[in-house]
């Protein structure tokens, strides 16, 4: 299977239900080179003329989670899935908005990391540089939404509508069969049920 690139934002339930599935996968002992990619959903709505989103301190608590999980996946990428995940489910299932440290602190209670040094890094505001650099490299493909994937340098963006469930083999079918799907089906351009199935 190529590698693939997928982007995230912890805002999104779809980059949440795809990204689960990915993690599930990889802990499953799916031989998967993915590189997880952050991207901001609100660079499409700044006002004009107002800076870039990463560059705005005033925007710095919406990118708060965005920022941490960068610092992790550069400094600690041994605890990267472990946080990935926590930070989705805090989000999604627990309803944290993950917007200050009290908040980032509970989402990763009980997971072996130095937080005090990601706290750091983020202050320095190195996390968000990279946020803006992989905001630019995805806009070459004309990204509009997370998660999309990048497979042999043509992205794809996908809704997938379910979390993994008991099955991690689920999971490793689930994102076999999409990049299958996208690196040897590349005339279809769009796949789309017309309702929600119940």
């Amino acid at each position: 299977m190529p590698a693939f690139q997928l982007s995230y934002d912890y805002r999104c339930p779809f980059a949440k239900n795809i990204h689960l599935h990915v993690v599930t996968a990889l802990r499953a002992g799916a031989d998967f080179d993915v590189t997880f990619v952050p991207w901001t959903m609100s660079q499409g709505y700044r006002a004009d003329g107002a800076p870039d989103v990463w560059d705005d301190p005033a925007r710095d608590a919406e990118h708060f989670a965005l920022a941490v999980s960068t610092s992790i996946r550069d400094l600690a990428p041994e605890r990267f899935l472990d946080a990935h995940k926590a930070l989705f489910r805090a989000r999604h299932e627990r309803a944290i908005r993950l917007v200050n440290e009290r908040e980032i602190t509970d989402a990763l209670d009980g997971l072996q990391l130095d937080l005090g040094t990601i706290f750091e890094d983020v202050a320095s505001r190195r996390p968000h540089k990279v946020i803006g650099e992989s905001f630019r490299e995805f806009e070459q493909y004309e990204a509009f939404g997370v998660p999309t994937f990048v497979v042999n340098g043509d992205a794809t963006f996908v809704r997938y509508m379910n979390p993994p469930n008991d099955d991690p083999t689920a999971s490793i079918t689930v994102i076999q069969s999409l990049i299958d799907l996208m690196s040897n089906q590349s005339a279809l351009n769009e796949f789309k049920h017309t309702k929600v199935a119940m």
